[in-house]
């Protein structure tokens, strides 16, 4: 639930709320008041707009997620699908776009304008076991260069999971981190 609430966005209101009351307060000759909004108010506002600057967007799920794969999840889910799935579905600041980090250290973001974009993300079961897809927006980066990577991917996100690769159409590519079986 707090994952969904932008921090920016409560800064600026309660800042901006405050810093109104503080103004009013000045106007009425109301001490107390004008420096609670000046003292606090102007301090979150700021606060608020540093952080609406650097806020990066929580990724929705391009379909949603059934009840027997919620179940699956439950079962079969490793710590860093859980933890990729709940990084990207929160409000993230600081960075300049999710997994950032993990793709430069696979090689797939060599610059900001070559980097692949995660525009989605599905819950699935593929042959019994739980899978989750990731899927970017990648212009820039072929499916031949995703496939290079795939050992490394496997490695990275690994252990307990099985990396798919796959196009759906020219500019676009599904990840598909696969809870394995063995």
């Amino acid at each position: 639930m707090l994952r969904q609430i932008s921090l920016g966005t409560i800064g600026l209101s309660v800042g901006s709320i405050l810093t109104v009351m503080g103004f009013i307060a000045y106007a009425a000759n109301n001490a107390t008041l004008n420096l609670v909004g000046f003292f606090y108010g102007f301090p979150l506002l700021l606060g608020g707009l540093a952080l609406k600057a650097n806020e990066l967007k929580p990724i929705p799920f391009s379909q949603p997620t059934t009840p027997s794969v919620l179940r699956l999840r439950e079962q079969q889910a490793t710590v860093t699908q859980n933890k990729i799935r709940k990084d990207i579905t929160r409000y993230c600041y600081g960075q300049d776009a999710h997994l950032d980090s993990a793709l430069a250290y696979l090689g797939l973001s060599p610059t900001d304008e070559e980097r692949p974009i995660v525009t989605g993300l599905r819950e699935t079961e593929i042959d019994g076991a739980y899978a989750l897809i990731l899927e970017f927006d990648s212009p820039q980066m072929t499916i031949n260069t995703w496939q290079q990577k795939q050992e490394k991917m496997t490695s990275y996100f690994g252990p307990g999971v099985e990396i798919q690769i796959i196009q759906p159409n020219e500019n676009n590519i599904e990840l598909a981190l696969i809870t394995s079986q063995k």
